[in-house]
């Protein structure tokens, strides 16, 4: 029973099945072939604009830093999270990337960030004090890291209170398709039409091998050269970018993203639902996607790492349990069987 990360997962059969079909003849290096070109057309179809311009990496820490790297300068900061992704497990990707813009980290329950903190961080900002780093953008996470989903209402509103004091916006959107499955919002409502300038669209916990988009939209678009330079720079300038694309378009291809997303979500609940139905087990958080926090007795706890449950322990005393496309029926009988024990 592996419940560890999405990122345990296998990819779909058609992701492998399209860089089968990618890896036929010679194209183009850096973008330049068919499949890159075939998917522009998909995410201007996907997320409703032709105003968009894209990257493409193969983690998740790469395209979160390079994405803020062209919306926060050397000498601002980035609010986010304390938890968020790239605060807590990116080893100072981002300043790294930026040159060295500070995070600027605020509270929230549930991976979300307070809104009252971010009225008083964004009321306290001074650009003209030279002896404090100004926030510069602001960093939003769907889902956050403890499995939560901003509605599209909240993010349109925390990206208009930054907007009004000059901030750009960012969304990482590691596990963007759970959120979308679980709010129903579609990818056009929770990026750029919510004002978000830059998206980082994931796609590797989904269902792909490694594929993570870097989405810019509308006036950002003027940046893009330089993210472009910056992908260089750090060595993030796929040569064969074919195969990228392809996992990318075998995803966006007839929805499979959001099937697969859906799926996830729909095993969470029925797995949440099992633990909880035993006596003192309950819900750290809501169960918004495709992730379960779950507070568990001690006897049960044990239990569970005796079996060799593969999950992990999580700040807050919870254990974090993930779903995936694969996880299977069994595995949750498995579960149910293992805790008919205690």
């Amino acid at each position: 029973m592996d419940f560890s990360s999405d990122t345990a997962a296998p990819a779909h059969p058609a992701v492998i099945e399209a860089i089968a079909a990618a890896n036929q003849g010679n194209q183009p290096s850096y973008g330049g072939d068919e499949v890159t070109a075939r998917l522009r057309r998909h995410l201007s179809e996907t997320f409703e604009t032709d105003d968009l311009d894209f990257w493409l990496c193969a983690s998740g820490t790469a395209s979160n830093a390079l994405a803020l790297s062209i919306l926060c300068s050397p000498i601002g900061a980035i609010a986010c999270h304390e938890e968020a992704h790239i605060e807590r497990d990116e080893r100072g990707a981002p300043e790294f990337f930026s040159g060295g813009a500070k995070l600027r980290l605020l509270p929230g329950h549930g991976g979300q960030i307070d809104e009252t903190a971010l009225r008083a961080a964004l009321a306290a900002n001074n650009p003209n004090f030279v002896h404090e780093t100004p926030l510069e953008a602001l960093s939003l996470t769907n889902l956050t890291e403890c499995g939560t989903a901003y509605p599209t209402s909240k993010i349109e509103q925390f990206v208009s209170l930054a907007k009004a004091e000059g901030l750009n916006a960012h969304l990482d959107g590691a596990r963007l398709a759970n959120a979308l499955a679980s709010t129903g919002a579609s990818p056009a409502e929770m990026s750029w039409k919510a004002g978000i300038d830059v998206l980082t669209l994931g796609l590797t916990k989904t269902g792909a091998i490694g594929c993570e988009i870097i989405l810019v939209f509308g006036s950002k678009r003027a940046e893009f050269p330089q993210l472009q330079a910056r992908a260089k720079r750090s060595g993030h300038m796929p040569p064969k970018m074919r195969f990228l694309a392809a996992q990318a378009e075998a995803m966006l291809t007839d929805n499979l993203w959001m099937t697969l997303a859906a799926k996830a979500n729909q095993t969470a609940r029925e797995f949440a639902d099992i633990l909880c139905a035993k006596p003192g087990v309950t819900l750290a958080y809501p169960v918004d996607g495709n992730e379960v926090f779950c507070m568990l007795p001690p006897k049960i706890e044990a239990l569970i790492r005796k079996a060799g449950v593969k999950c992990y322990p999580w700040p807050g005393g919870s254990y974090r349990f993930v779903c995936s496309w694969t996880t299977l029926a069994s595995d949750l009988e498995a579960m149910r069987d293992l805790l008919a024990e205690s």
